[in-house]
């Protein structure tokens, strides 16, 4: 085979990759969005479901038009929890309990493999370097190799894209106490999550949503994927507030030793 085949080859292989990574992330998050849906259905529902008692203790029972409407409010809030029970819960099973297969991993090649992948797929083509700062050698943990290699990829590809062109994305990596901890920092713009004529990774309006104000601490919706895997895991995953101009931190804590 000639080198110039190879190189096609390997160019194919890095895509098909990167189309993989891509497609977990967008699973992952369509199934946190369909999870917020069905939180944030079910609050209003029940307020609804409980005033009808309410009103059925006050309503004239021999009021026939009164009985037509209390019986269309319980019929209505029946089949909304029913099509969120069939629909939205069902729909995100696949991720709701994410099964992991723990064997020992290398710290090192993880962060060094994520960081050329984000490279590859994002950042090297808006101009933004990722810069590894990791004291890390030859440690390692018990845990999901490709699955956490998923997460630091999003991380990375993340912060690549939110950047803009000449900035750098920072990745610092250690082992504190019994936790492997992975700090992304980088400073957003608005402008490069939006421009459409730049590369990106996720969808624009998981773009559009990560600068909005976050509610009650939760993550943005293209870094859910982040979040499972790192729960899955024993960890966590946060976040600072996404903002225009503003320096942001992404943070993935695993367990050092296995579940």
């Amino acid at each position: 085979m000639s080198a110039a085949a190879c190189t096609s080859d390997d160019e194919h292989g890095g895509a098909d990759r990167v189309a993989h990574l891509r497609a977990e992330a967008a699973l992952f998050m369509r199934d946190h969005v369909l999870s917020v849906v069905s939180h944030d259905l079910r609050g209003p529902l029940n307020a609804i479901h409980s005033w009808g008692y309410v009103l059925e203790r006050k309503v004239d029972a021999n009021d026939p038009a009164a009985q037509r409407a209390l019986a269309g409010i319980r019929s209505g809030v029946e089949q909304q929890v029913k099509l969120i029970e069939q629909s939205v819960d069902t729909t995100r099973a696949e991720t709701k309990a994410l099964q992991v297969a723990l064997a020992p991993v290398a710290l090192r090649p993880l962060l060094e493999k994520s960081a050329a992948l984000a490279r590859a797929s994002v950042a090297r083509a808006r101009g933004v370097t990722i810069e590894i700062d990791s004291p890390l050698a030859e440690e390692q943990l018990e845990g999901d190799a490709e699955r956490l290699l998923q997460t630091l990829w999003l991380m990375l590809a993340f912060a690549a894209e939110a950047s803009p062109s000449g900035a750098a994305v920072r990745a610092s990596s250690n082992i504190e106490g019994s936790m492997w901890r992975t700090d992304v920092r980088f400073s957003a713009s608005a402008r490069a999550l939006g421009d459409p004529a730049s590369p990106h990774v996720l969808e624009a309006f998981a773009r559009r949503q990560a600068l909005e104000p976050r509610e009650g601490g939760r993550i943005a919706w293209g870094l859910a994927l982040c979040k499972r895997v790192a729960e899955a895991h024993g960890g966590a995953f946060e976040h600072s507030d996404i903002a225009d101009n503003a320096e942001v931190t992404l943070s993935v804590r695993v367990p050092v030793a296995g579940m």
